[in-house]
């Protein structure tokens, strides 16, 4: 299918985002790495989960081919006010949301504002809550170290991708490590991304989890070194109507390392009744 590139207006903020496929509208959001966004995140299975929905593949504002404003306010909170302005822009009265990390924050926040806005959500490797037992791994020292020294790279990049999002270090394409890449240098995306005062304040969602009534399913990589199979378990019992389920063979995207298996998992959740 072709992804036609499109733009909404959400509270002021100028969003960009892809849509193929029609039926049930379905969003999908990506994480907060280097270069991420929706299409560099989940091209791989874009056609997959397009079969029978309006896959709308939308960049966050800072992200993506989105506008970059500056962020002071709790950062979750901040994304989801404005993802409930998109929504309300494109006429979407309800949504299942697919979401990477960062997004996946952003998602849990908004069914927690809004939760007759939200259906369905499928979430992998996001870190809404602290993580007792981390293992030192994170997202600001990541992009320290890569837009740090000489500056971003493609050596970087696939350095990066490989050793912290995914299980086969040298499986990631060649052309996904371009593409990253291509996004990182952006310069805007550049300039918010060393300056963290600008990305907005840290956010813990621990008081809002109980407030999400939708159906969750923790869609976890076995070997996710930001947040291990444990740290799903533990999100999953905070949240009212969550479950797990484990890929193996996967770090950080297991979406683009295993399409396959990431697919038919999230479809089943999502094509129930």
């Amino acid at each position: 299918m072709a992804a036609e590139a499109l733009r909404v207006d959400a509270a002021g903020v100028a969003l960009h985002y892809r849509e193929l496929g029609t039926g049930r509208p379905t969003v999908v959001l990506h994480g907060g790495g280097p270069g991420c966004s929706a299409w560099n995140d989940f091209g791989p299975v874009a056609d997959r989960l397009a079969a029978g929905r309006r896959l709308i593949l939308l960049d966050l504002p800072q992200f993506g081919a989105s506008d970059v404003p500056v962020v002071t306010d709790p950062v979750f909170s901040w994304h989801a006010r404005h993802l409930l302005a998109a929504l309300d822009a494109l006429e979407l009265p309800t949504v299942d949301l697919v979401c990477q990390s960062f997004g996946g924050s952003v998602a849990l926040r908004l069914a927690a504002l809004a939760p007759e806005r939200v259906r369905r959500i499928v979430l992998t490797g996001s870190v809404p809550i602290p993580n007792p037992t981390g293992t030192g791994v994170s997202g600001p020292a990541i992009r320290d170290t890569y837009f740090g020294g000489d500056g971003p790279s493609l050596a970087k990049m696939a350095d990066l991708i490989g050793r912290y999002e995914w299980f086969d270090r040298a499986g990631a394409p060649a052309q996904t490590v371009r593409d990253r890449y291509a996004a990182s240098i952006r310069p805007e995306c550049r300039a918010i991304a060393t300056d963290a005062g600008r990305r907005g304040a840290p956010e813990d969602l621990t008081r809002h989890l109980p407030q999400v009534a939708a159906p969750v399913l923790l869609l976890w990589g076995s070997h996710d070194p930001f947040a291990d199979p444990a740290y799903a378990l533990r999100l999953a019992s905070a949240l009212p109507r969550a479950d797990v389920h484990v890929l193996g063979r996967s770090r950080h995207h297991p979406q683009q390392e295993r399409p396959a298996a990431y697919t038919a998992v999230a479809r089943a959740f999502l094509d129930a009744d």
